[in-house]
């Protein structure tokens, strides 16, 4: 990847960057500095003379307009739980890091319109149990649900769980305030269900991974809290079983079906292994694990019957290997720590190279299968672990290391198998880039993916939002 060919900032410019937020604001020891400087999975170090901790709008609109001024590449980050190197300066040590984790405030919650309005530098858990206890439900779940930020998953249209009944995280967005480039703050935070006054400007902010604008604050959509809720684990043969299930389910439960992911057996294993205190759901370890969740406004009753019905009618069609419900709150949390520790557990088996692929819904079961047999014959003894979230068919098609073999040896091959998995996902008419986005990491592989007429358009909207070219160069685009 191409560094900035920016030369650094000066003393005396970056003394005018610090004077807006204060020195108490502003980071510039080593040590201090690193957990900004390091993206989690060690993929990405950068350089950066400084980090920059704004308070409020109005210092994140006094830097950006003076990076404009005297062409300063700003890197703005949340939580940095980014997995492809947009949140983190590269290392010509010319990006000034702009961290947002001080606009952290809450600043309203409105149960009667079912709106909740955070800053950029909320914690999703925040926003979680801020709608908690106002009775409502704010669906976004991932997770890093404790570390990662609202702004980031707005600026990444963060994925998660929760997809299959409520939508991507730019679906949960009513209203946005977002600082430009050059320093202008547009005020969007209306909470309209229904505007049609001109474009709808949100939109722009919305994915595009920082580099037209900065988000400093949403209207964000709350919903009724379900009353009761079942989770199951359950066990099938192979994908083409959880395919039909999912259909099956689907059929009974409508929009009650909250959550369809699966799993298979060698990552349970991983996560048996490295996840401290997980038991096995499913003692006759079925080869693919299938964590299953119905949300319904009445009982518990009439959600155990709608879970119980959903695995006899699998039962009966040959689909259902094994199956246990949840018999508590605590079992219930269980299970969802265990598919939530998945991306975790697969560092303590050495190299990992990483997929995040969606196909359509039909053609699951055949790119799990050829993109298994493909990377088998690129590396062999290599370990395919799909995971995900089947119900909107967007696979983490993760590959780890043989038993035993070097790491470094195997990382290496990281380009030459991306190529691979995600050739037979664009064949099959999926993308390559589902929930985490493009940032650094997929940057360059984005024209053979998106048509000249996509790319062009893409640059004369960073062109025209961003002409001095400083947020978030090199990312997307």
């Amino acid at each position: 990847m191409t560094e900035s060919t920016r030369t650094p900032p000066s003393p005396a410019l970056l003394e005018r960057f610090a004077a807006i937020v204060g020195p108490r604001h502003v980071v510039t020891e080593p040590d201090a500095m690193r957990p900004y400087l390091v993206e989690w999975r060690d993929l990405y170090e950068g350089v950066s003379p400084m980090v920059l901790r704004p308070g409020s709008t109005a210092e994140v609109a006094a830097i950006l307009a003076l990076a404009s001024e005297t062409g300063t590449a700003v890197v703005p980050q949340g939580g940095n739980t980014g997995l492809v190197g947009a949140q983190v300066p590269d290392r010509s040590g010319a990006e000034i890091v702009l961290s947002l984790g001080r606009l952290d405030r809450i600043r309203a919650v409105d149960p009667a319109s079912d709106t909740l309005v955070a800053e950029a530098g909320v914690v999703l858990e925040r926003v979680q149990a801020a709608a908690e206890a106002a009775d409502r439900l704010f669906p976004l779940s991932l997770g890093s649900q404790g570390s990662c930020t609202i702004g980031g998953n707005l600026s990444t249209n963060a994925g998660g769980t929760g997809v299959l009944a409520y939508g991507n995280a730019k679906d949960l967005v009513l209203g946005l305030e977002v600082v430009l480039p050059t320093g202008e703050v547009l005020d969007g935070l209306r909470a309209l269900r229904k505007d049609n006054a001109g474009y709808d400007m949100k939109g722009l902010f919305l994915g595009t991974e920082g580099t037209l604008g900065v988000i400093t604050a949403a209207v964000l959509k709350l919903f009724a809290k379900p009353k009761a809720q079942e989770v199951a684990v359950v066990g099938v043969e192979a994908p083409e079983a959880a395919l039909s299930l999912l259909a099956l389910a689907k059929g009974r439960a409508g929009t009650q079906l909250t959550a369809f992911e699966a799993m298979p057996r060698m990552l349970v294993d991983f996560a048996l292994r490295h996840l401290p205190g997980t038991r096995d759901p499913l003692p006759s370890a079925p080869p693919w694990y299938l964590l299953v969740e119905v949300s319904v406004g009445t009982t518990d009753a009439e959600a155990r019957a709608l879970m119980e019905t959903i695995l006899e009618d699998g039962l009966t069609a040959g689909l259902v290997l094994d199956a246990t419900i949840a018999g508590s709150l605590a079992q219930a949390r269980d299970f969802w720590r265990l598919r939530h520790g998945l991306s975790e557990v697969q560092k303590y088996e050495g190299g990992s190279i990483k997929h995040d692929v969606s196909v359509p819904l039909a053609a699951v079961p055949a790119f799990i299968a050829e993109a298994e047999a493909a990377v088998g014959a690129l590396v062999p003894g290599c370990r395919p672990v799909p995971f995900g979230h089947l119900g909107d068919g967007n696979i983490h098609f993760n590959v780890s290391q043989p038993v035993g073999g070097d790491k470094a040896a195997f990382l290496a091959r990281w380009d030459e198998m991306n190529a691979v998995v995600h050739g037979i996902a664009t064949r099959m008419g999926g993308s390559i880039a589902a929930e985490h986005g493009v940032g650094r990491l997929k940057r360059d592989l984005l024209p053979g993916v998106r048509s000249p007429v996509e790319i062009a358009l893409m640059r004369r909207l960073k062109a025209t939002l961003d002409p001095a070219g400083i947020l978030n160069p090199g990312r997307v685009i």
